[in-house]
């Protein structure tokens, strides 16, 4: 432990294994991490979003038939895919054949793999599409392309149903509007800080306050107030930083890796902090590279 970098992933751990677990638990080139979780976001599922597509599953209104109101959907958080997955086990040995015949769109490899986990009660699983794009402007430019093909028989495209949290990024709905590709925003699960984050962080700050470097790795804009407070970097007067990330700075012990540009962007424009490092991947291999790509000060 004493040689090993704490690593503090402000997400909550995967089960049944975390993929940035796995990444970071074994030293490699000389990169040796004690990796470490601290849950941030409480995610509830909303009534009105989840019985609204209830009754869409219920009437197979989700399917590649003619006529049908929904030819395909859009997942762009694993909370989304753990909503929908929840309404498809509520409906016991029920089988779902006709959502194995639309493509389901995926904007990276751990919302794919919940996908791909997703039972259609004997009927093969999802065909998930998209997930090598990483974010979604990329993700939209490849559904207008594979969207258009797989529905090239049709005059018109049948309307997209994209579950979402209470807050996302328009970037999908913004590009595919311009082209006219019908889509459904249906909000299915609201985000709040959990109020035991801070204080959870905070300890595990107190407990590797000796230690020469330790990374915080951070997920998401929201709680980043939270973090940045615990670090003693936020003025409570402005609500702005106390400064940016200085590399040349052998006194800080403490650096931040974002897992993309949203959250990096966030910590910049509304707080003026800069984070050291933004995954060029939002993946456990994109964050281990961008961190093995810094150089720490030596002091």
């Amino acid at each position: 432990m004493l040689n090993k970098t704490p690593i503090f992933f402000l997400k909550t751990k995967s089960t049944p294994g975390d993929a940035y677990e796995e990444q970071f638990s074994h030293a490699t080139n000389g990169f040796d991490f004690d990796p470490a979780f601290v849950p941030v976001l409480e995610h509830r599922f909303t009534d009105a979003g989840m019985a609204k597509v209830r009754a869409m599953l219920e009437s197979n209104s989700i399917s590649r038939a003619e006529g049908s109101p929904y030819g395909g959907l859009i997942f762009t958080s694993q909370r989304a895919v753990e909503a929908f997955s929840a309404l498809i086990g509520e409906a016991g040995d029920r089988q779902w054949p006709a959502l194995r015949d639309i493509p389901v769109y995926s904007v990276g490899p751990a919302t794919t793999r919940a996908l791909k986990a997703i039972s259609l009660g004997g009927q093969g699983c999802l065909n998930v599409f998209g997930d090598h794009t990483g974010n979604g402007e990329d993700l939209a430019q490849f559904i207008l392309q594979h969207y258009g093909e797989w529905y090239k028989d049709r005059p018109t495209k049948p309307p997209l149903l994209f579950p979402v949290g209470e807050v996302h990024r328009d970037a999908i709905p913004r590009a595919l509007g311009a082209a006219s590709y019908p889509l459904d925003e249906v909000v299915i699960y609201g985000t709040g800080v959990m109020q035991s984050f801070r204080e959870n962080f905070e300890r595990l700050l107190d407990e590797t306050s000796d230690c020469r470097a330790r990374w915080v790795v951070v997920f998401s804009p929201t709680g980043c107030d939270s973090m940045l407070t615990a670090l003693g970097l936020l003025d409570q007067g402005t609500d702005s930083g106390t400064g940016t990330s200085n590399p040349q700075d052998a006194l800080r012990k403490t650096y931040i890796a974002t897992i993309g540009p949203t959250t990096r962007d966030h910590l910049v424009n509304n707080f003026g902090y800069h984070p050291d490092v933004c995954a060029e991947q939002p993946s456990p291999e994109g964050v281990w590279n961008g961190i093995a790509s810094f150089k720490v000060p030596s002091g």
